[in-house]
């Protein structure tokens, strides 16, 4: 006798191995959502299913995260540091808008402007500053402006809520800051210093990366998780 099509579909999803739908944020589809509980998500650069809670971002009581319902894991805050550090130098954004600087600075010197050499790194901006924009993300070159020689700081910021043209980013959206000449050049490969004001999830969103310091997350991240994992 032949066997029932419904029999033959259930030995068939039985030899199968389950396999869990990888879910993302609706408004960051780089950011992997898995079930902690029933009441929390771990939220993670890497899609690796079950996750490693060791490297995920943080956990969050509700999709989209919010700074209530969000608990920001120390460790990923830490790696994230290290790899700007490493790294941040040589995004595309924080050069061109170490070039802009420079340009800036010659042109306010050279019209008998006023000059702000080390002007302090992370002040909040104006109350202009903040409207929402497409790029992604990058450095605020006015963190400190140069002319005749002198130096200054671009702030590497988040891209979720990028800062209007000559405006500082808010304090919280600030990872960082890089040292420049007055030529628009990285001094010690950019000096990066961190903010120790960055949250890693505002009311404007979570972390936003541009897709080269992004990549360079999710590539240490994969390393410390093969060490983990044995």
């Amino acid at each position: 006798m032949f066997a029932s099509p419904l029999k033959v579909a259930a030995r068939n999803c039985a030899s199968k191995p389950f396999r869990r739908m990888i879910g993302t944020l609706p408004n960051n589809p780089h950011i992997y959502t898995f079930p902690k509980n029933t009441t929390s998500h771990y939220l993670t650069l890497l899609p690796s299913d079950p996750p490693t809670p060791e490297l995920a971002i943080g956990t969050t009581a509700a999709i989209p995260p919010t700074p209530d319902s969000f608990t920001e894991n120390p460790r990923f805050q830490t790696i994230l540091q290290d790899v700007l550090k490493e790294h941040a130098h040589k995004d595309e954004g924080v050069l061109s808008q170490a070039q802009a600087f420079a340009v800036n600075a010659t042109s306010q010197f050279n019209s008998g402007g006023t000059i702000f050499r080390g002007q302090s790194r992370h002040r909040r901006g104006d109350a202009t500053h903040g409207a929402r924009g497409d790029g992604a993300g990058g450095a605020s070159g006015q963190g400190g402006a140069g002319g005749g020689g002198r130096g200054g700081w671009v702030h590497l910021s988040d891209s979720r809520n990028p800062p209007d043209y000559g405006r500082i980013a808010w304090p919280e959206d600030i990872f960082g800051s890089l040292e420049v000449d007055g030529q628009g050049d990285m001094l010690d490969v950019g000096n990066y210093q961190p903010s120790g004001t960055y949250r890693i999830v505002t009311r404007e969103g979570i972390l936003g990366l541009s897709d080269f310091l992004r990549e360079k997350v999710v590539q240490r991240l994969s390393k410390e998780e093969e060490k983990l994992r044995g």
